[in-house]
């Protein structure tokens, strides 16, 4: 397990030390001495007395014992100098830098699977192989650089690529943006990314700990315990930002459903994070502009004023911000409007934008910001845009600016895109504390996307309604593959999804019987065939008995097909609901549009089981056709609480039920208050014991 060894030895033992810095062994000494790391450090080298003035224990043996020992060694090396170091010299704490492990293939594996069993067994905690090392507040145990001075109020960064630890630093330095720590975690033989962060979250102290953490990831091995930590450390104030990569689908199921055809592994990725409240970046720059928004106040609201003294720029960001929700409002008329048009140079315009032109100073800001804080109360934050044209200095402008951010109870997001004409001055300004953000596109994107990212969802009592038994019995009596309409009717009616009135028939007597206890028009589907429209199997706005009969014998006659399906004809506003089983996730549940639009404009959105109603809600407020839920040009507007009641309950019973791979629910007919299911399609595939996947503890 994690533990306190990694982030605060006492002692520090570096196996390989060296003097030449260009080698990792040596980086490390090196960096750990520059960043006067304070414990006892030692070094061991075979052939040298000293390293980088350090006396050197040529023989590992020789050493008192550590806290926590750095491996710089050849990788067929490091098990042995790990097993004498945990067992005999008591060490707990393992960052093992060299290369040669699992990524080389199986020789590689087997050496990692050791250095795993000897930490497990010496109850001891490994990082790497294959990484960078840590980046703690009491030591600088990295063969790389740069090596950032760290701060309380940085950002806790957890990383499954080193070099792109390194290359991230790199954006988000010049920023502004501090670090408290950077774990580069490598191979996570023993411990990964989710086991930083759950540490983290166990050991959060609202005083002391970073409340910002950022997570670059390649491979997500425990989804629920990713989201349970992650939640736990929102809800205690922090904030998260990530990047997963390595998300494209490649190889999905073949289009048996709509469902497996729209679903992936990338959606199950997007809805963790939505329901953690993780905010999603996609690149380096991306994600060091939102870790430089938390370091900012909390926005409260959607409306910005945007300061300026460039028109460009402030329709660039005000295009940006628009495009992703939030608001650029007017300033209204008032006395406080008239009276900061007086204190600014003639030309200058107090609308929103406000421009206070390429030769507006430090005191008409000063008197712009006031006015946004104190008298316009139609703002929630301010964006203050101010390069340099190059006709005076701007060192002032940039010390109210600061004075200014530092007081405010309303956010100022600081765009300094003149990084060249004066370096000098956003360097002054990013060493009083404060962020920069170089490009206002960049940041009004960034923006909006933390302004969109839900707070963590609860959804505890909806598992609790779950009549667990009756699924688990329902699945027990399935065959695998796609399923009879007796099957599906039981699953629907468990969940309270209401269907059509339906009949399976497999006679003519029984077709006609059928007809005349439905009624007229109604609806034949064959039975059997996956894709019944592909084969013809589906016949609409049936009225006659003669129609029923001809219908009946044309589909029996039809490959595979084993009986007909005959239900109502409803009207109504077409609706669809899938979800597919993904693992390591579990199901990712899909909502929108129905019948072939569906599959034509491909406007869902998704979420991961089990969902909240706000969770629901939100994926149908986020359709692109909501307008046509809403009731557009006078069609009945369908009622979005009864669709998003479905969504829950479904998400709900398939937390249980991981047999069921896929469902494909379209259409559902939406008319008023009333949402009925048309047809379903349901696929089961039963699991061997080896593959089943834990169904208690439910985190989410």
């Amino acid at each position: 397990m994690i533990n306190d060894q990694l982030f605060y030895p006492t002692s520090i033992v570096v196996v390989g030390a060296s003097n030449k810095t260009d080698k990792p062994g040596g980086k490390i000494v090196k960096n750990l001495l520059d960043n006067n790391f304070e414990g006892s450090l030692m070094v061991v080298n075979p052939g040298e007395k000293e390293i980088q003035g350090i006396p050197a224990h040529n023989n590992l043996s020789d050493i008192p014992g550590a806290d926590l020992a750095i491996l710089a060694i050849p990788a067929a090396m490091c098990p042995a100098a790990m097993r004498l170091l945990a067992e005999d010299k008591g060490v707990k704490a393992f960052i093992v830098i060299s290369a040669g492990f699992s990524e080389i293939g199986d020789k590689g594996a087997k050496l990692e699977n050791e250095l795993v069993d000897i930490a497990n067994q010496n109850k001891s905690c490994l990082i790497g192989p294959n990484c960078i090392g840590v980046l703690a507040p009491l030591h600088a145990s990295v063969f790389t650089t740069p090596v950032p001075p760290l701060s309380q109020q940085g950002v806790d960064f957890i990383s499954g690529s080193g070099a792109t630890a390194v290359f991230i630093m790199e954006s988000a330095i010049p920023k502004g943006l501090q670090f408290h720590s950077v774990i580069s975690v490598g191979n996570s033989a023993q411990h990964g990314i989710e086991d930083i962060l759950a540490y983290m979250d166990e050991t959060f102290d609202a005083a002391e700990s970073s409340k910002i953490k950022l997570l670059y990831i390649e491979d997500i091995k425990n989804p629920d315990r990713l989201l349970f930590h992650a939640k736990s450390l929102i809800r205690k104030g922090c904030r998260i930002a990530a990047i997963k990569a390595g998300s494209s689908e490649a190889g999905s199921r073949a289009a048996a459903s709509h469902t497996g055809a729209l679903a992936s592994s990338d959606q199950a990725v997007e809805a963790l994070f939505r329901k953690a409240g993780i905010v999603r970046c996609y690149g380096r720059e991306e994600l060091t502009t939102v870790a430089c928004i938390f370091s900012n106040e909390r926005l409260q609201g959607r409306n910005i004023a945007i300061i300026t003294h460039a028109g460009g720029p402030a329709v660039m960001l005000t295009d940006a911000l628009e495009d992703g929700g939030l608001h650029i409002p007017p300033i209204p008329d008032s006395p406080a409007k008239e009276r900061l048009k007086e204190l600014l140079h003639p030309g200058s315009s107090v609308e929103n934008p406000i421009d206070f032109l390429a030769t507006g100073n430090a005191q008409h800001l000063e008197a712009i910001i006031d006015a946004c804080e104190n008298d316009f109360n139609n703002i929630d934050a301010m964006a203050v845009i101010y390069g340099s044209p190059g006709l005076f200095p701007v060192r002032e402008v940039y010390k109210t600016l600061d004075a200014k951010m530092k007081t405010c109870r309303k956010p100022i997001y600081p765009i300094l895109p003149s990084v060249v004409n004066v370096q000098e001055d956003v360097a002054y300004f990013i060493s009083h504390g404060n962020v920069n953000f170089p490009d206002e596109v960049l940041l009004g994107k960034a923006l909006t996307k933390v302004y969109q990212t839900p707070q963590p969802s609860d959804v505890s009592e909806q598992l609790k309604e779950v009549d667990v038994n009756k699924i688990r019995e329902i699945i027990g009596r399935a065959e695998n593959g796609f399923q009879p309409p007796e099957i599906i009717w039981e699953i629907l009616d468990l969940v309270g999804i209401p269907r059509a009135k339906e009949f399976l028939v497999s006679t003519e007597e029984e077709a006609l019987n059928a007809a005349r206890e439905i009624g007229s028009p109604l609806v034949m589907k064959v039975v059997g065939p996956v894709h019944k429209t592909d084969v013809n199997g589906v016949s609409l706005n049936i009225k006659s008995e003669e129609t029923v009969l001809k219908e009946f014998g044309r589909m029996m006659k039809i490959e595979k097909t084993t009986a007909v399906l005959m239900g109502e004809m409803l009207q109504g506003t077409e609706l669809f609901i899938g979800a597919k089983y993904e693992p390591p996730f579990g199901h990712i549940v899909l909502c929108g549009l129905g019948g072939i639009f569906v599959e034509v404009l491909k406007d869902v959105t998704s979420g991961l089981a089990p969902l909240s109603h706000h969770e629901a809600m939100s994926m149908i407020k986020n359709l692109r056709a909501r307008k046509i839920l809403d009731g557009f040009r006078g069609n009945e507007p369908v009622k979005k609480t009864v669709y998003a009641d479905m969504l829950v309950k479904l998400s709900a019973m398939l937390r249980f039920a991981t047999e069921i791979k896929e469902i494909d629910i379209n259409p559902l007919m939406a008319r008023g208050d009333k949402i009925v299911a048309v047809d379903a399609r349901i696929l089961i595939e039963h699991e061997s014991s080896g593959d089943a996947r834990e169904r208690k503890g439910c985190l989410r």
